[in-house]
């Protein structure tokens, strides 16, 4: 199990460009299995997650090629069906949560698809029935194996449907959408999650030849094609590796430029740093943070004390939450923060606690902390249970006096591409220890 041990105490200096926004690499990637012909995707992040689905899809006859660093060309025009059945595919599968998105693509294209229960983060119950429900009223047939612990889906040919989601989902939504683009008729889908994640699916699905209208609302309509074709795609810059930047910045007193970001693509996202007291300027489509020297967390219009809750979007993304929380215990002022979205997202905070920070955890979903300015966190060792807590962790050590050491580091390699030497080249002192 790879760790890092982190000096703290260093300021960041300089410029640093996100990568590419894994939750949107995933929907894409997962996308090329509904044609035969070349897609080619751009600013694809190198990260585990990301290189584990592409290795799948070529596992299951997709031809990958990478054409430089973040480019890839996809081609998936010999897809191997009896794969599925086989145990190497179970395995692989089940390890990586993002292949629940192949089921759309594999069920609508070919008539069948095969899933063990998904794995990934360990963050709290995440249901898998908006997926199967929206695909089901598409005339899809699921069974459950019990004893091999895995579904299987088939369909002789998809029927356009209305569906009122029981959640706006966003793999959900994505999953959904894929099937429906070669169902035969329209289909309406009402609560559709409208991040600019799926925005970026969509628009990508009708440069293939869909038709989909109602990008970025919650309400979708995708009337049926007969077939699709290639296409180039470039993705999104990663809007929570952006927020990460934003809050590391502000609570180590540095001074860094994050470049082309997207910034229209951001939502809500630089107010809610904004509302902690943090600086930030647009310049362009960078965005730069001067160095602070404090900051204070705003209250209410009445003066009582900040919430800051996740919500679907154009709410805040639930990806955010513990870096914000993190980034608090550094502010002056005290804020609520309300996970409404996961129930164990906020069981990190005891690391915190035991550095020095007051935060009191009030149940599964809500924690206070009561931020007293800038103050000394003290080093320690700790295991990153998830990607988002890790980072967070990482953040906090960053601030800390003395070395800390972090472990089960795969889990932020699940979603930051080489982030101990991008931020080294900054000025962090950040060692890998395999």
């Amino acid at each position: 199990m790879a760790s890092f041990i982190i000096e703290g105490g260093c300021r960041l200096n300089g410029e640093i460009t996100p990568q590419g926004a894994k939750n949107e690499a995933l929907q894409i990637i997962c996308a090329v299995l509904l044609t035969p012909e070349e897609v080619i995707i751009e600013n694809i992040p190198d990260i585990l997650d990301v290189n584990n689905l592409i290795s799948l899809l070529g596992d299951m006859g997709v031809t990958t090629k990478r054409i430089n660093e973040n480019t890839w060309s996809f081609k998936a025009d010999s897809v191997d069906l009896a794969y599925l059945e086989s145990p190497e595919f179970l395995k692989k599968s089940a390890s990586l949560r993002g292949s629940v998105m192949i089921i759309g693509p594999l069920v609508t294209r070919f008539g069948k698809a095969l899933l063990p229960k998904p794995g990934g983060d360990k963050i709290g119950r995440r249901r898998l029935d908006t997926h199967f429900e929206g695909i089901q009223k598409l005339g899809a047939e699921f069974n459950y194996d019990n004893e091999k612990q895995m579904y299987s889906i088939t369909a002789d040919k998809l029927k356009g449907a209305y569906m009122l989601l029981d959640e706006a989902s966003v793999t959900g939504t994505a999953n959904i959408i894929m099937a429906a683009v070669l169902a035969e008729g329209e289909t309406t889908i009402y609560n559709a999650a409208c991040e600019p994640y799926l925005q970026q699916l969509c628009k990508m699905l009708n440069r293939m030849g869909a038709k989909i209208t109602g990008i970025a609302s919650n309400l979708i309509r995708i009337e049926g094609v007969e077939s699709l074709g290639g296409t180039t795609h470039r993705i999104l810059p990663d809007m929570i590796e952006i927020g990460s930047f934003i809050g590391m910045a502000a609570m180590t007193g540095s001074e860094i430029t994050i470049k082309d970001v997207a910034y229209d693509e951001l939502g809500i996202i630089p107010d809610t740093f904004r509302r902690l007291g943090i600086t930030l300027e647009r310049r362009g489509d960078d965005i730069h943070i001067p160095r602070h020297k404090d900051y204070t967390i705003d209250t209410f219009i009445d003066g009582s004390i900040l919430t800051i809750a996740d919500a679907p979007w154009p709410g805040l993304t639930p990806d955010l939450i513990s870096v914000l929380l993190v980034v608090a215990t550094q502010a002056q002022g005290s804020v609520l923060i309300h996970q409404k979205m996961f129930e164990s997202r906020l069981f990190f905070v005891d690391k915190l606690i035991d550095m020095g920070a007051q935060i009191i955890l009030c149940d599964p979903h809500r924690a206070t902390v009561i931020g007293t300015g800038r103050r000394s966190m003290r080093a320690t060792t700790m295991t990153s249970p998830d990607i988002r807590a890790g980072i967070a962790l990482l953040i906090a050590a960053m601030c800390a006096e003395g070395k800390s050491t972090i472990h089960n580091i795969d889990q932020i390699d699940r979603g930051y591409q080489n982030i101990d030497a991008r931020l080294n080249q900054l000025g962090a002192n950040i060692m890998r220890m395999d």
